[in-house]
């Protein structure tokens, strides 16, 4: 239980980022940039929306929420449990190929570094860690 435990907390810090990201771009505010200065180069650019139509904030906060119910189901033990494991898996699967992808179009592309994007890239890959060290035991 205390790895479905684990994504749970970690889909709820990633809900908290993305709804902090959401509010300052709707507010047409800045967010606050921690470290560096990047953050509002990368949110604001043309990168910010997948096929140029869905806020990558938005894509990001529908995901988490996912995992959040999918982990609660799996936390307190819902069935179909082998069906919320699977969706668990792909869900963070696809997240660990758009973290690559947005990651090389900081790098590469934008050439700037955002402190958020990198916090939500941390928060899936710590997600897919926990999936393959615990191989998500069924309750």
């Amino acid at each position: 239980m205390t790895p479905h435990a684990l994504l749970f907390t970690l889909a709820a810090i990633g809900i908290s980022e993305t709804a902090y990201l959401i509010r300052e771009r709707i507010a047409h505010k800045d967010p606050v940039c921690p470290i560096g200065t990047g953050c509002n180069v990368v949110l604001g650019s043309k990168y910010n929306k997948i096929f140029g139509i869905i806020h990558n904030d938005i894509l990001g906060l529908a995901s988490y929420i996912a995992l959040a119910f999918l982990s609660a189901f799996l936390v307190i033990g819902i069935g179909p449990l082998t069906l919320w494991v699977i969706l668990v898996k792909t869900l963070i699967f696809i997240g660990i190929a758009m973290s690559f992808f947005l990651i090389y179009i900081q790098w590469r592309i934008i050439k700037a570094w955002c402190f958020w994007c990198l916090m939500a890239v941390f928060i899936v890959f710590s997600m897919e860690i926990i999936v393959l060290t615990s191989n998500l035991i069924l309750v």
